[in-house]
């Protein structure tokens, strides 16, 4: 059974950084691409960053980039979200998803149809 957890979200000041983990179960990484989107309130879920070990890719929408770095932690089977810089319109709800239909690709992070989902993570940038 694939089971992915977040943790990490919580509120920060703009101009400061969180780092979001998603651990993953019953999936091997290797093989699977492994995404962030965020969700705000009223908005789309969207697709922000993804990682695919096999093919060595990751992708960032252009919102994110340069302030945003995924990344995978091998031993712990996980992949974490490294935000610096935060701003205000960063405030979301975040989640991770999984398949190994997919590549990671920009195109990819706009589909939601994705098969394994989190529960989620907030992360509130305020002052």
């Amino acid at each position: 059974q694939v089971q992915l957890v977040e943790s990490g979200g919580g509120w920060v000041q703009p101009g400061g950084s969180l780092r979001l983990s998603c651990a993953a179960s019953g999936v091997n990484l290797d093989y699977y691409a492994i995404g962030w989107w965020r969700q705000a309130p009223g908005k789309e879920r969207e697709g922000i960053s993804c990682f695919s070990n096999n093919e060595g890719v990751t992708e960032y929408v252009d919102s994110v980039k340069g302030r945003f770095t995924i990344s995978r932690d091998n031993a712990k089977n996980s992949v974490i979200l490294q935000m610096n810089n935060l701003k205000p319109e960063d405030t979301a709800v975040y989640y991770c998803a999984t398949d190994a239909r997919f590549i990671c690709t920009k195109e990819a992070l706009g589909i939601l149809k994705w098969a394994y989902w989190g529960q989620g993570t907030q992360v509130t940038v305020s002052s």
